[in-house]
């Protein structure tokens, strides 16, 4: 069994989430019975808050190992919404990251920011390091990124990831599994948001396109 070389950064749906050399095997070490709230139900369609009342939220904090960093090459707007958008997606990539680096595959801080689809693949993405008992390192860059936002409560974000400095860390050995350079460490992303009522933008779905000439740069 070859444990995949590297993992794309955020949830997924379907099995696009995994990069090339994914275990053979059909086995899924994960619980079935371990069920994300939400993840089988569609986004709530109560009215929500407007983003400009999300000042006393308590959110999650986001502690992440030392050698994993980012960077963001997304400018703000000007835009309340929209900037926000980017704002509440950043928690929820880092969260991502800080689930599996704690490797657990249930973790609150990433289903504070998502729900449905993007929560379910979140968990089925983080269960994949915790069963090789790898987490990341590196820096994780993020660009291009166009927001859509309609009537002030559902949204659309593009962006794109360059994964070319990121890489597998074993837990157990301590090693990084540094691989080459390649036109699929750049992914486009497309996500669906809406903006909850504790005024939050939540991720209820994501797909990618990895080597996407969109994001070459």
């Amino acid at each position: 069994m070859n444990r995949p070389i590297r993992l794309a950064t955020v949830a997924l749906t379907a099995s696009a989430a995994l990069l090339l050399t994914a275990c053979g095997s059909g086995d899924d070490e994960s619980k079935d019975n371990d069920k994300i709230a939400g993840a089988e139900q569609d986004a709530k369609k109560s009215p929500s808050p407007s983003a400009s009342k999300v000042t006393d939220v308590e959110r999650p904090k986001i502690k992440l190992p030392s050698d994993l960093h980012y960077k963001f090459e997304w400018a703000k707007t000007g835009d309340e919404n929209k900037d926000a958008v980017l704002s509440d997606t950043e928690e929820y990539l880092k969260a991502v990251d800080m689930a599996i680096a704690e490797q657990d595959a249930l973790h609150k801080s990433y289903r504070f920011y998502s729900e449905g689809e993007a929560a379910a693949g979140s968990q089925k993405f983080i269960q994949e390091f915790v069963q090789y008992k790898d987490r990341i390192t590196g820096t994780k860059r993020f660009y291009n990124a166009r927001v859509n936002v309609t009537g002030g409560k559902k949204a659309s974000l593009v962006y794109c990831e360059d994964q070319g400095k990121a890489f597998n860390k074993s837990l157990k050995t301590g090693k990084t599994d540094v691989t080459s350079p390649s036109k699929d460490d750049l992914v486009i992303y497309t996500s669906r948001l809406h903006l909850n009522k504790q005024g939050v933008w939540i991720t209820e779905q994501t797909t990618s396109d990895r080597g996407s000439a969109a994001c070459q740069s």
